[in-house]
């Protein structure tokens, strides 16, 4: 069974524009806080990783140099022997490092003072390398190991002192930085903190009138339309509605001001015509377009609304409108198969709104008759019974079935002849027992006339199948108690 497609819905759009207008505010707002807290990371980050490289240097550079030149100037290093030399103990190696990496470190700094530390730093590490050098020419020379060791206690164990003290400054300094930064990161969360509450008060604000927006703009003109639905209930067939706007509701007003005038017309009909056949389509046309089911369907939407369920509500208007337009069907006593099948699905669809938790249903149409033409508001009626007077009177409900095929001669049936259109209809009810069934086949034979609401629907359809086909078409009725209800409705090829 190929799926309807849906037209868009005016007041789903609505409904999603302004979930939109509440959300991406808050996407905004969102995406500004942790772009600023990813930018206050990155700085601490940087922060911490310069103050630990810069530790690193602070705990070993003096040590490592002073040690360093000390066994270069006893010799136990081998520094003239070029084979002998080890990588660890390279003394402009080590200089040269560090230059290096306190000039990185300056390059990344946005702070004046700290900037000035790595400054002197820097210059301390040259003037280093420069008194490495005189000791290093020395001990390539020889013989000047007095002056070396004077060199060293003087000038190389100075400047290291120097060069720590000065790395302990940056550290401070950049420690003092850090703190500043943690503060205005603080500052800026609780900033953050304070406007997103605000900028959540005023959503919510918003959310609430919005709300109330559109649950005015859903339940005003299903109340109003309930209102004259109950004044043509009570035989006023002069109320139409005419809502100011252009989306489902103005389709669902327009197809009860059809309606209205449709049945006002049939009424005067049956006034001016005698004929039973006539009078037994506009009864049976008055009991399906009952204006009852209309106003307890449009109370359930009420409802939904109310419990801001509104997509549900948006689709049981729409069920509700294309199962008044294929009702009506500007007038025509015939439709397609095929609109005969969604109006039944309409119905069915309206009906597990109200009652999802007893029923449920399958239809199951052969395609190839989709395109035949039938009696409208011929199944309809079977699965209304199916479902008051099968279903809702079984403890935990059930399952109506709608099958429909062409018989063939292998498939042909007692009665049946070539090219008659079956349909079954079954539901898993509560079922008859037999004096309950011999009755209802009664009825729906015309042997009897009692007004019993559980067949007056069956008999018209049958009344009208046979009055139009012949006496070989109609409706046969097979039931157990308990077990449920099998409805067979034969039909020619039209």
């Amino acid at each position: 069974m190929k799926a309807k497609k849906k037209r868009g819905s005016k007041i789903q759009s609505k409904l999603i524009k302004y979930i939109w207008i509440c959300v991406i505010p808050l996407i905004i707002l969102f995406s500004i806080a942790i772009i600023r807290l990813y930018g206050f990371y990155q700085d601490y980050d940087l922060l911490v990783r310069n103050i630990t490289s810069a530790n690193e240097y602070n705990m070993s550079f003096k040590e490592s140099m002073d040690e360093m030149m000390y066994r270069i100037i006893i010799g136990s290093a081998n520094w003239t022997n070029a084979d002998e030399k080890l990588e660890d103990d390279d003394p402009k190696a080590l200089i040269a490092e560090a230059k290096e990496h306190f000039i990185q470190l300056r390059e990344k700094t946005t702070e004046d003072n700290v900037r000035a530390d790595l400054t002197a730093l820097i210059r301390l590490l040259e003037i280093l390398d420069e008194r490495v050098e005189d000791i290093l020419k020395n001990v390539e020379e020889g013989g000047h190991y007095d002056e070396n060791m004077e060199m060293l206690d003087m000038n190389i164990r100075t400047l290291t002192s120097l060069i720590q003290e000065d790395i302990q400054k940056y550290i401070y300094d950049e420690a003092q930085n850090m703190e500043m930064l943690r503060r205005q990161v603080a500052s800026s969360l609780l900033n953050t903190i304070r406007i997103m509450i605000i900028v959540l008060i005023i959503i919510l604000v918003v959310i609430y009138f919005l709300s109330r927006r559109l649950s005015e703009r859903i339940t005003e003109p299903i109340t109003e339309l309930v209102g004259m639905t109950e004044k043509f209930a009570g035989g006023d067939f002069t109320v139409s509605y005419h809502p100011d706007r252009d989306d489902e509701m103005k389709t669902l007003a327009d197809s009860f001001n059809s309606m209205v005038k449709e049945i006002e017309n049939l009424v005067e009909d049956i006034h001016r015509e005698q004929e039973n056949a006539k009078d037994a389509e506009l009864r049976l046309l008055q009991e399906q377009i009952n204006p009852h089911f209309l106003y307890n369907t449009l109370d359930a939407i009420i409802w939904m609304t109310e419990a801001g369920e509104n997509k549900k509500a948006i689709q049981i208007i729409q069920e509700l409108s294309s199962f008044f337009r294929i009702s009506l069907s500007k007038g025509e006593s015939e439709i397609t198969i095929r609109n005969e099948r969604e109006h039944v699905k309409n119905y069915l669809e309206i009906q597990r709104y109200r009652y999802q938790d007893i029923l449920d249903y399958e239809i199951n149409i052969s395609d190839d008759i989709l395109d035949y033409h039938i009696q409208k508001l011929t199944l309809q009626p079977i699965v209304e019974n199916a479902l008051y007077h099968g279903i809702k009177n079984k403890r935990g409900g059930g399952k109506i079935t709608v099958e429909g095929y062409l018989s063939n001669r292998d498939e042909k049936s007692e009665g049946d002849v070539s090219g008659t259109i079956i349909f079954k209809i079954k539901d898993s009810g509560i079922g008859m027992n037999e004096e309950e069934l011999t009755r209802l086949r009664k009825l729906i034979s015309g042997e009897i006339t009692i007004d019993d609401k559980r067949g007056f629907g069956m008999a018209n359809v049958e009344k009208r199948i046979t009055m139009l086909y012949g006496e070989e078409y109609g409706i046969s009725v097979d039931s157990e108690y308990e077990e449920g209800t099998t409805v067979t409705v034969r039909i020619p090829i039209q």
